[in-house]
């Protein structure tokens, strides 16, 4: 089942591009698929919009999309629904996925093997929250359109 987008607002705030909400049926084939969700979606902010988009900051959003559907790939296996939507300066990515459990960041360590992405995400992300649904897990992440990874008004979880 190929990604496709599952709802959009009709209306855009300011002359930008609604929120794209994208349903992922969780097969080997949907990392690929909401990248390329999120490089249309700010491709037609730029183009569409005129939303000034910098490249750090469309490189930045395809590393958290990938880091995201993975984990929600790997640890609920099964459908995800991706959002995005501009908010401010920034991007905002929604992943949602059937598992309750929510995320903990390891502590840093060079010589671990695997298990770095929730790391990288918080490392990049202007904004960070996790938050239990009545069904499974949202994790949202900001990402701010300049390439800027400083000044969020998402909580950041502690380490």
């Amino acid at each position: 089942m190929e990604a496709e987008p599952a709802e959009q607002d009709d209306a855009a705030p300011r002359g930008r591009p609604a929120r794209v909400s994208v349903a992922l049926d969780g097969d080997g084939a949907c990392i690929a698929q909401a990248r390329h969700s999120a490089d249309a979606y700010l491709a037609r902010a730029r183009t569409e919009y005129g939303v000034a988009v910098s490249q750090r900051a469309a490189d930045l959003t395809r590393l958290v999309v990938s880091e995201l559907v993975t984990n929600a790939r790997k640890y609920a296996p099964g459908p995800a629904l991706m959002d995005l939507r501009l908010r401010g300066d920034s991007v905002e990515i929604a992943v949602w996925d059937s598992d309750p459990v929510l995320p903990t960041a390891r502590a840093a360590d060079a010589g671990r093997v695997g298990q770095h992405g929730l790391e990288i995400v918080m490392a990049v992300a202007q904004g960070f929250e996790a938050r239990r649904e009545p069904i499974g897990k949202r994790i949202t992440v900001r990402i701010a359109l300049n390439g800027d990874s400083r000044d969020s008004d998402l909580g950041r979880p502690s380490p």
